[in-house]
């Protein structure tokens, strides 16, 4: 039992392309997660610190110098601003031109080298916690009071993070709402282009087994490719499927009537007491014997034509080359018949691209009708021109009018020689697949079959 190939059916293709969409969106959410966090935290110090420099900037202003000493009114407005962050420890210093503290925790820590008229943000602790600060600074020059007073205000950082998380969920949201979004609408539309798939698929299964006609659906550019591929392998084994039913059925109607005649002739042989009579029946057998091995011949030999047609790439020859392997495949049977072939060949090469052995099948062909229904002497040549051609010319009369026109035809005979036409039909079927023309001509006295072919540059 020959072995079955075994499909292996992998992840399909919408899973992939799930995967990959998925893979994407994934990596894509990383980036944006990242880049979310570090906007919302750039987002909350901003606006956390407008809020502290709002209230230094209250208390700042809320100074005022009274009997040449420093008064700080803490405003209502500031702890306003401050209670925003309702979460948050909140400290605050006003520091004199001395560095003395005139009011507030004189723990708060002060900037360091902050330049005098300038806000100044920094990083410091409340306690145990991390902490943000800004120093304002507000210069006074009057006659009992000179020097620059310096309000710094701090808070913890609660509110800042819960605001960056804030953002970053947010934003991962959107992410993930538009993820799926993207994500189901690149499912649709792969599900949508690869419907021709499983048509292709339904329709190749509702197909008869010998149903080998093209497939015409429509499909997308990347799945017409396949669908063209698929067309073209088909017809290549229609070919095939057609040319192997052809063997079979000019086998049974080719063969039936020699072999019919070797088996009359051998009952005869076998009832025949005279050794003369004998004699000339197994004459009789052994020429039949030697058709039907030509003819069988002839039959595989079109079959194999027809099988590198599809099969054999085209390579570069020289015709030269073909008509002396004709030669020698042939050598044997013009030296039973005592007949020689003359060569016409010319110096130079005449290039052409094709299967060799499917020109030497065509060329033998012609070269042994010439023998058997020809009469010498027999020349095989080659000609360059506009057209390649390889020829074999003879004495004889020909095949009839019209058979070259009916050469290929299944059962076509050759005229009164008693012929299949298999021969020519072979050198036709090449000379056609080479892109060339079977002629047939009469000059001299001679009759000549050329197998033309389109001539390739060297």
């Amino acid at each position: 039992m020959a072995d079955r190939a075994v499909v292996r059916a992998t992840l399909s293709l919408k899973s992939r392309v799930a995967l990959a969409v998925g893979s994407v969106l994934v990596l894509g959410g990383a980036v944006v997660l990242v880049a979310a966090l570090a906007y919302g935290r750039q987002a909350a110090r901003e606006a956390y610190d407008r809020l502290l420099l709002g209230a230094a900037s209250d208390i700042a202003t809320a100074i005022s110098i009274r009997d040449g000493a420093a008064i700080v009114d803490l405003p209502v407005s500031a702890f306003e601003l401050m209670s925003l962050a309702p979460d948050d420890r909140i400290r605050y210093r006003v520091v004199g031109p001395d560095g003395a503290t005139l009011t507030g925790d004189g723990a708060a820590p002060l900037p360091e080298g902050a330049a005098t008229g300038e806000s100044v943000f920094y990083d410091g602790t409340f306690g145990a916690e991390p902490a943000r600060y800004v120093a304002v600074t507000r210069r006074f020059a009057e006659r009992r009071f000179s020097g620059p007073v310096q309000v710094v205000v701090g808070h913890t950082l609660l509110a800042r993070r819960d605001l960056a998380r804030d953002i970053a969920r947010n934003a991962m949201l959107v992410l993930g709402a538009a993820g799926a979004v993207m994500a189901l609408f690149a499912w649709l539309v792969v599900s949508r282009a690869l419907e021709p798939l499983p048509r292709l698929s339904d329709a190749l299964a509702a197909r008869e087994p010998t149903d080998l006609t093209p497939l015409s659906l429509s499909a997308p550019k990347e799945v017409a490719g396949m669908l063209v591929a698929l067309n073209t392998f088909m017809a290549r084994l229609e070919r095939q499927s057609v040319a192997t039913g052809k063997l079979i059925a000019d086998a049974a109607h080719q063969l039936r009537t020699p072999v019919a005649a070797i088996r009359a002739q051998a009952q005869l042989a076998a009832s025949e007491t005279d050794p003369d009579r004998r004699a000339r029946i197994v004459a009789r057998i052994e020429d039949r014997t030697a058709g039907l091995g030509r003819l069988l011949d002839q039959l595989l030999s079109r079959a194999m034509i027809i099988h590198r047609a599809d099969t054999e790439p085209a390579t570069p020859l020289d015709l030269r080359d073909v008509a002396v392997d004709i030669v020698e495949a042939t050598d044997d049977l013009f030296l039973d018949a005592g007949i020689e072939v003359e060569l016409a060949l010319p110096d130079d090469p005449v290039p052409v691209r094709g299967d060799g052995l499917s020109l030497t099948e065509a060329g033998k062909n012609l070269l042994t009708n010439a023998l058997y229904h020809g009469k010498p002497p027999i020349r095989l040549g080659v000609t360059d021109g506009d057209m390649a051609a390889l020829w074999v010319s003879d004495r004889g009369d020909g095949p009839a009018p019209g058979i070259l026109q009916s050469a290929g035809r299944r059962f076509a005979k050759s005229g009164s020689s008693g012929g299949t036409g298999i021969g020519l039909a072979i050198a036709r079927e090449v000379a056609e697949g080479h892109g060339g023309r079977i002629r047939m001509t009469r000059d001299d006295g001679r009759h000549a079959v050329a197998l033309e072919l389109p001539r390739r540059a060297p």
